[in-house]
């Protein structure tokens, strides 16, 4: 790489928005520089949907993101929407399906998802640089209207009149996840939103986790409700740490620490009437063997010994005893001792404060020719392809921008 290097739009993160944004740009007809630190693009797309790619979702709406300015999203969302990643996804053959809740997965891999991209680029004629550490970014200029954006690399520096930041959040460290993206932000004066780690497992208290121990790899259909009032209805996961699972994952981006968990067990079954109809049919049943009609044996025994229940047949269990078994299992309060932090969160939540953006552009109010997109941002979308598609989103309203200033 020669010193001084020039080109229209430097974008720095080749990660779903990072790659998608440079694509767009690209064939609008500007000359992308896009750079990365690690040593092949799309890691979090490659590992993301247990190896699949969660790439949308059928249902994505505005409703369905976390921001300090909710109303951000929404520009970016309905001018590139699911429909049209999906007609992309159609247009490169690639099979999909709905797994659940309107999510679409790639029926071989994720790297599909990572080619896709990688063409795109190719055919706008992006110029990719992996393992391109940034040691500094600068603007400077003789005037105002001719400044530049100066980006500072172990082999020289590059330049270009706008500069687009995508590098993501700190959610999985092990994936070169870094901070530079906020550092950026800070280094021009744009506030950054606290973060925190979202989409993530909860830890237990000790005491209760020795309990629940024998429960690790049991998953049960929950309702889990959130101190704030919010509620998802999917699979509950116990594991050898706490609490994990769809449920528990979309719950922790409402979570505070500190505040109770409220989750029903048996949210698919009126638990009390199954058990007054098993007394009438099979008295001599024991309350073991008929709750492992319904759950899980290995749940069962584990719940029956934390409640301490005496061993006993339906007819001698007093009408107290199962009313009390059941709330236990509707209403099961639950303090978590906190998350698994960023090792293994989905996603950053907060970022790049959206109020000093453009909704439409992506661009800086206050620093012209800056730009942020994708997970940097202050915006945290739902578990299920809700943040792949923030980015696909921002990254096309931001590339679009690109081309307009550049006059293409």
């Amino acid at each position: 790489m020669s010193t001084g290097e020039q080109f229209d739009a430097i974008i720095i993160g080749a990660g779903a928005a990072g790659l998608f944004c440079a694509a767009q740009a690209g064939q609008r007809g500007l000359r992308v520089l896009l750079l990365d630190n690690g040593k092949k693009p799309g890691r979090k797309i490659l590992m993301s949907g247990g190896g699949r790619c969660n790439f949308t979702n059928l249902h994505v709406e505005p409703a369905a993101f976390l921001s300090q300015n909710p109303h951000f999203c929404k520009s970016a969302l309905s001018r590139y929407s699911q429909w049209d990643f999906i007609e992309l996804v159609r247009r490169h053959r690639i099979a999909f399906h709905e797994k659940t809740l309107g999510q679409l997965f790639c029926d071989d891999s994720a790297q599909q998802i990572v080619t896709l991209l990688l063409d795109e680029c190719q055919r706008g004629g992006v110029t990719l640089r992996m393992r391109s550490e940034v040691a500094a970014v600068e603007k400077r200029g003789l005037e105002k209207r001719s400044e530049q954006f100066h980006v500072l690399l172990p082999g020289g520096e590059v330049t270009a009149p706008s500069l687009v930041v995508a590098t993501g959040g700190l959610s999985m460290p092990g994936l070169g996840a870094t901070p530079l993206g906020y550092r950026i932000a800070e280094r021009f004066g744009i506030p950054v939103v606290p973060t925190r780690a979202a989409l993530v497992p909860f830890t237990l208290h000790k005491p209760l986790l020795e309990s629940l121990g024998a429960l690790a790899g049991v998953a049960l259909p929950t309702q889990v409700e959130a101190a704030g009032g919010m509620s998802f209805r999917e699979n509950l996961l116990f594991t050898h740490r706490g609490l994990s699972g769809p449920a528990m994952l979309q719950i922790s981006s409402y979570w505070q620490n500190g505040e109770f968990l409220n989750l029903n067990l048996v949210p698919e079954r009126d638990l009390g009437a199954f058990l007054t109809e098993e007394r009438r049919d099979h008295p001599n049943q024991t309350l073991k063997n008929t709750l492992a009609k319904v759950l899980p044996r290995r749940f069962v025994e584990c719940w029956h010994t934390l409640l301490n229940i005496p061993e006993c047949t339906l007819t001698q269990l007093s009408r107290r005893q199962q009313n009390d078994w059941v709330m236990s299992l509707r209403q099961w309060r639950v303090q978590p001792n906190g998350t698994e932090g960023y090792r293994t969160a989905e996603v950053t939540q907060g970022g790049v404060d959206t109020r000093r953006l453009s909704s439409k552009t992506m661009e800086s109010r206050q620093v012209p020719g800056l730009y942020f997109i994708g997970e940097v941002v202050d915006v945290t979308g739902w578990l299920g392809g809700y943040n792949f598609q923030w980015a696909w989103s921002s990254a096309w309203a931001c590339g679009q921008a690109l081309a307009e200033v550049a006059g293409l």
